[in-house]
């Protein structure tokens, strides 16, 4: 079955989270005119309140570890509270998940890494479509422009074991989706959350649709703000930040099998880094879809999908907005303004024979940035804009289930993608050698070219003498260089620049595993062992940075055990480990995340639930000093900690439930592995780690109509 026919059948409405203040006034226009209607029918909507009493009789709980729910794949509900204190940003959702860990810029806007792997390795899609953000530090990391809550589903798929989602994908796939609506008579939904805690925090988000059976209007939108945050020894981390999002899907259902969905969004926020010489001003986002999606009965026709994207990222940097400028670097106000625009597209289809499931089609996309810059206030705003990169990749894809009998299943996928990018720089920085001046461009208006495959296969065995599932797979993927890679770096040896020297990289990895479910427990356990031929790495020993390939080893594991100790008590634990090496160089592979263990012990009953999350972290000590990737890099050991937080929550209705928790209860001074360093900026010493938030208190509250 397709994910898409799974989509439809597991789609639930679950609170929500709002946020009515955006800056445009037809965006505030599109929020009151949808909240009048919906008002209007909420209360009649007989089948939505039907299904609330059914959820009233589930206990309440908080997210701490999202469980693994089959070979290499995880799905949940981004929209039910959590602990820490509920996401800002696409990162700091995934860090609930084993195996996940994120660089750290401050209180929002962190990079999501899995298994020690960073940036295009991972393949981030918001409703199948791809936001590339556009600063050359990734200072907008495309997870910035996501906020959880506005979603119904997310789904990460470990590994290089999907071809289905574009290229490039070696460390891991992760989908948020916006499920479509279904309405059997003329009614109404509204979900409306509420956040408030330490620091000022200050969350609203809104999730509503009216509809029939013939379609929906749906509007989704959220406001998240914060002040800075003090860390365990009370001392105030700059790290505020503002953003909203707005998103409006209207959606036609001629029939029970056919979905015709035009989307489209917007938002915007701001927010100042500790560890950057500049915050960012502005995080302006545009986004345009329409999806199709027709079911077919009586042939081996299952499925066909359609989708169309564009995404726009408008992003400003610069150091008087939220600082005053200081230091010897930048006592002078500037900015910098970058663009992506992103135009994408996806066909796909389903075919099903007795035992075997085809998955098959086509996806294109492509990406231009430009650029400005500014010496004082404003200034660049008057500059033109420069284009100095264009991208473009068009891919095949197919993906074969062959059930070979009712307790096995062999998976396997190829893709074939030909990628294409230019370089329309006319100067470049002259890093080192050139005193930090703009040189020339060695590669002025060169392009490359590269046809790249991708592959894996899996056999899933599902066991006689335990109810479990054994899995083996094996998967090769060839990735071509993002932008960040090909022309962020100031050198690359044994070329003119990286653009000219970078080579694609080349990941084999294997990935084993054991998937065990009874009647009140679940267990899991996922191991991987990989070779990457010509692996990306940033070196920072000089002044600027300088990219090169080198070979590299990597392997790791995730685990997880839930289990019902009583009717009341459940208790969950998680274990993530990951390491890697540096063939070429004889050392660690930089940036690796230490051992990470969570334990949760939760007691349920009745209307109410609490909880206890005890997260340890190992010190670290395989660094390799002065190398990283575009965002960090590694400068020295780090110490382990020991994190507590509680929770609690409470179901006062069948339509509002509320939830409080208090991370860091013991105040911990702590500072993570993956995170940026002071460089000077706002007194923060160079190449230390900036500490982590202080004992932090949250509420929350759903609605549910």
């Amino acid at each position: 079955m397709s994910r898409n026919m799974c989509d439809r059948q597991a789609r639930a409405r679950l609170p929500g989270i709002f946020a009515v203040q955006p800056a445009r006034l037809h965006w505030q226009a599109a929020h009151a005119a949808l909240l009048v209607l919906l008002a209007g029918g909420a209360l009649a909507d007989e089948h939505h309140h039907a299904h609330s009493l059914e959820q009233f009789s589930l206990p309440p709980r908080v997210i701490t570890a999202v469980q693994q729910d089959s070979p290499l794949t995880i799905i949940t509900n981004p929209k039910e509270a959590r602990q820490p204190i509920p996401a800002s940003d696409g990162a700091d959702y995934l860090k609930t998940i084993p195996g996940f860990s994120a660089v750290r810029s401050g209180g929002s806007n962190s990079d999501p890494v899995l298994r020690g792997m960073f940036g295009s390795r991972l393949k981030l899609l918001t409703n199948g479509g791809e936001m590339l953000g556009a600063c050359p530090s990734r200072m907008d990391a495309p997870s910035s422009y996501i906020a959880p809550q506005n979603f119904d589903q997310l789904t990460v798929i470990k590994g290089p074991q999907t071809v289905a989602w574009g290229p490039g994908a070696s460390a891991g796939t992760i989908l948020f989706d916006r499920l479509p609506e279904s309405f059997d008579e003329p009614g109404s939904r509204l979900d409306v959350t509420v956040v408030g805690g330490s620091n000022t925090r200050r969350d609203m988000q809104v999730d509503g649709a009216i509809g029939s059976r013939d379609g929906y209007l749906r509007l989704s939108g959220n406001r998240s703000r914060s002040g800075d945050y003090k860390d365990g020894n009370g001392d105030r981390v700059p790290s505020r930040w503002n953003k909203w999002n707005t998103d409006l899907a209207l959606g036609w259902t001629p029939d029970d099998d056919t979905l015709l969905e035009l989307s489209v969004g917007a938002g915007d926020g701001e927010a100042r880094y500790a560890g950057r010489g500049m915050d960012g001003s502005q995080f302006e986002r545009e986004s345009l879809g329409l999806r199709f999606e027709r079911q077919f009965h009586g042939g081996a026709l299952q499925e066909l999908e359609a989708r169309v994207y564009y995404n726009y990222a408008d992003h400003v940097m610069d150091n008087y907005s939220l600082r005053v400028p200081s230091g010897m670097m930048m006592p002078h106000p500037m900015a910098s303004n970058v663009d992506r625009r992103t135009l994408g597209m996806r066909l796909a289809s389903t075919w099903v024979w007795d035992e075997l499931e085809l998955l098959a089609g086509a996806d294109a996309q492509r990406n231009t940035h430009r650029t400005r810059n500014g010496m004082g206030i404003d200034t660049y705003r008057q500059q033109p804009w420069v284009k100095d990169a264009s991208f473009s990749q068009i891919g095949l894809f197919s993906e074969l289930t062959w059930s070979r009998q009712d307790d096995q299943r062999l998976i396997g996928g190829m893709r074939l993608d030909q990628h294409h990018v230019e370089d329309s720089r006319a100067t470049v920085s002259g890093g080192m050698h050139g005193g930090g001046h703009a040189m020339p461009n060695p590669t002025a208006g060169d392009t490359r070219r590269e046809t790249l495959p991708s592959a894996f296969l899996r056999l899933e065995q599902d066991l006689s003498s335990l109810p479990a599932t054994a899995y083996v797979g094996i998967g090769h993927v060839q990735r071509f260089p993002d932008y960040w890679e090909l022309f962020s770096p100031n050198q690359s040896l044994g070329a003119v620049n990286a653009f000219d020297g970078i080579d694609p990289e080349r990941t084999t990895q294997l990935d084993v595993g054991l998937q065990y479910k009874r009647e009140g427990m679940e267990a899991w356990i996922s191991g991987y062992a990989g070779v990457v031929d010509d692996f990306i790495l940033f070196d920072y020993t000089g002044m600027g940075s300088n990219a090169e390939n080198i070979d590299a080893q990597i392997m790791g594991a995730e685990t997880g055990v839930a289990l019902d100790i009583t009717d009341n008590w459940q208790a969950e634990t998680s274990l993530a480990w990951a390491w890697g090496r540096n063939r070429s160089d004889g050392e660690a592979l930089p940036q690796m995340p230490p051992l990470d263990a969570r334990v949760n012990l939760t007691y349920a009953r009745d209307n109410w639930s609490a909880g206890a999350l005890w997260r340890v972290v190992a010190a670290q000590s395989r660094t390799a000093d002065g190398k990283g990737n575009v965002t960090s890099r590694d400068f020295g050991d780090s110490s382990g900690f020991g994190v507590l937080s509680i929770n609690a929550a409470y179901r006062f209705s069948a339509e509002i439930t509320g939830s409080v928790g208090v991370d860091n209860l013991l105040d911990k001074a702590y500072a993570e592995h993956l995170n940026l360093a002071g460089n000077g900026s706002f007194g923060f010493p160079a190449d230390t780690r900036i500490n982590e938030p202080g004992r932090t208190l949250w509420a929350k509250l759903d609605f549910s109509f």
